[in-house]
């Protein structure tokens, strides 16, 4: 099942088309798509079982991230042991750096970012987690359960203000508008053969940057919600950044940053791409 959020409506990407969720239910389900996350399991089935009517056709940028509005984004560091290595850090043993990326960075998945004056903007491909059930206190073993999808995501960090002061501001540098695109739709876990095991692709203006698998992840989904909820619950419709692989431009040499002009396309396997053009 994909679900979208299609010109601020919840909607099903069926066969490559979009159903409107309300018109589809007789108004059972809201149109508003975060809303959709406190009756998952309910919408879940309703979804699984309806005659749905023919989908209309629309186009990327008219798509919203999945999860627009999360009460809590949970943003992990250093969980590729390659991308610790070139960050200059040892991989994390127990739980890996947790910050967060403010909500109205949030965006969906064709999007124009405005580049900070004077910062080193830097990308970071990663695979989003949307929760679907309250969890707290979850075992491993039944995370997958709490998960209502997965999609593709860009953890994208002005470095100056990241790293700036007596200390990190990673939450900071990490939520300039549009900074968080999510996209293009969310894609539940059982669409996937192995949703542990998914490639991750990064290109700049058509050159590949970043390449690399979630089965590479130190802590992966189900390792991450049972450690997080193991301090703090874990809300219907929270999101969960999970992490980059190796290849971000902080970590090259020379090193390299996003320029007004750019193109930025990051996808996950069995999900999607985003797009985003740099403006000055």
């Amino acid at each position: 099942m994909r679900i979208a959020n299609l010109s601020g409506r919840l909607t099903l990407i069926v066969d490559g088309r979009a159903v409107d969720v309300e018109k589809a239910s007789d108004g059972r389900f809201s149109a508003d798509p975060q809303a959709v996350y406190e009756h998952w399991e309910e919408f879940r089935s309703w979804a699984t079982a309806a005659e749905l009517p023919a989908g209309a056709s629309f186009e990327p940028a008219e798509l919203g991230s999945p999860a627009p509005a999360p009460r809590q984004t949970l943003a992990i560091g250093l969980n590729y042991r390659d991308h610790a290595s070139e960050s200059g850090f040892a991989a994390p043993e127990g739980l890996p750096p947790v910050f967060t990326k403010f909500v109205t960075s949030i965006s969906g998945p064709v999007t124009e970012v405005k580049l900070p004056a004077g910062g080193n903007t830097d990308w970071e491909v990663e695979l989003v987690a949307v929760i679907g059930r309250r969890a707290e206190g979850v075992r491993e073993a039944d995370a997958w359960s709490h998960v209502a999808g997965l999609a593709a995501g860009q953890d994208i960090s002005e470095r100056v203000a990241q790293l700036a002061g007596p200390a990190p501001q990673f939450s900071v540098g990490k939520s300039y508008p549009g900074f968080a695109p999510i996209g293009p739709w969310l894609v539940t876990p059982d669409e996937f053969d192995n949703p542990d095991d998914l490639e991750l692709r990064c290109a700049v203006n058509g050159e590949e940057v970043q390449k690399g698998r979630t089965r590479d992840l130190i802590f992966p989904v189900p390792a991450l919600i049972a450690q997080l909820s193991a301090v703090l619950p874990l809300l219907p419709g929270d999101v969960i950044f999970t992490g980059t692989p190796a290849g971000v431009g902080l970590g090259r040499d020379p090193q390299r940053f996003l320029a007004a002009g750019d193109e930025l396309v990051s996808s996950v396997e069995g999900i999607g791409e985003l797009r985003q053009t740099f403006v000055a």
